[in-house]
Formats: structure tokens, C-alpha cells, sequence
């Protein structure tokens, strides 16, 4: 009976371990990055025409653990180019230390206001500090980005957890870069 259950097991293991092809990954960052803008723009109405009058965006989808005095993070997503809707398909790392203990999802979404911040995230990648933690203010442009952070000049985040807009906002240890794999 175990000799059975084992060669079951192994047999039902061999074929759900399919890989996803290269046009499969991107399609899914596509439609997650949807999703993650639609939950944005349910939470703050006012982002969508933040987003659509930047020079581009970009949304990532991460996860992360900490344990005790050290944690890390890691999270894909896509960048935009709202002139061409070119998209660059990124990742995103984290590391962070000092005291906690437990697991969250979050979703960050970048708003461009010039081609020439979209270009340095998307070229040079972009990492926040050490214990940066943005502070919360309002858009210059009639109210449309309240809600977002000025991570950087020209430079507005969003971040969402699974109760909707976060009330703090951080980046710490944190990396975005190309996905050479998938662009």
C-alpha cells in the first residue's frame, strides 16, 4: 500500500511541475500589475489620472519575511512607458534589519512624472537606503497624487497591503532592477 501511495505521488509530482515559458511569465506580470492598478485605483480614485498623465509607471507585487533581527524580500512587476506602453519587465529585492517577526504581502506602484525618472529607474535600477521611510504628503497636481509618497523629485509611490493604501510608507534595503530573463 505505501509502495502505491509513494508511486502516486511521485507520478502526480511529475506532472504539475510544468515551466512556464517566457510569454507565460510575461503575461502573468501583465495581469497582476492590472490587478494591483485596479485595487490602486478602487483605494484612491484620484491615481488613475495621476498614472495616465505621468511619463510612465511602474507597479511590483512582493512578499517578505522577518524573523528576529533580520529580514528579506522579493517581488517582480513591470515598468511603463506611457508614451511607447513599452513594457520592461523588473524585480524587486529587500533586506532589512532590526527587530519583528512576521510575513507580508504589499504592492508598490512608481509615478513617473518625467521621462528622464523613468528612464533612470528602468536603465540604472534604483535602491532605496538603508532606514528610509518616505513621508506622506500631497500631489502638487490638484490632489491627484494624495495618497502617494514623494519617494525621489519626480517620483510618487503608492503602496498597497491587503487591507488596501498603506498607512506607512518604507523602503528599506531595497533594489528594483531589469528582469534580464523575461525583456
Amino acid at each position: 500500500m505505501r509502495l502505491l501511495i509513494s508511486l502516486a505521488l511521485i507520478l502526480l509530482g511529475g506532472f504539475t511541475v510544468l515551466a512556464k515559458s517566457k510569454e507565460e511569465k510575461q503575461a502573468e506580470a501583465r495581469k497582476k500589475a492590472g490587478q494591483t492598478l485596479e485595487r490602486l485605483y478602487k483605494a484612491k480614485p484620484s491615481a488613475q489620472a495621476a498614472i495616465k498623465a505621468a511619463a510612465g509607471y511602474a507597479v511590483f507585487n512582493s512578499g517578505g519575511a522577518k524573523i528576529l533581527v533580520a529580514g528579506a524580500g522579493r517581488g517582480s512587476g513591470i515598468a511603463v512607458d506611457n508614451a511607447t506602453q513599452k513594457v520592461i519587465y523588473m524585480k524587486m529585492r529587500e533586506i532589512q534589519a532590526g527587530l519583528g517577526v512576521g510575513v507580508k504581502k504589499f504592492s508598490t506602484i512608481f509615478v513617473f512624472e518625467t521621462k528622464n525618472a523613468l528612464g533612470r529607474f528602468i536603465n540604472s535600477g534604483w535602491e532605496f537606503g538603508g532606514q528610509t521611510t518616505a513621508a506622506a504628503k500631497a500631489g502638487d497636481g490638484g490632489g491627484s497624487l494624495q495618497g502617494a509618497v514623494s519617494v525621489s523629485p519626480g517620483v510618487w509611490m503608492y503602496q498597497l497591503t491587503d487591507k488596501g493604501l498603506a498607512l506607512e510608507l518604507t523602503g528599506k534595503g531595497t533594489k528594483y532592477f531589469k528582469d534580464d530573463d523575461l525583456n
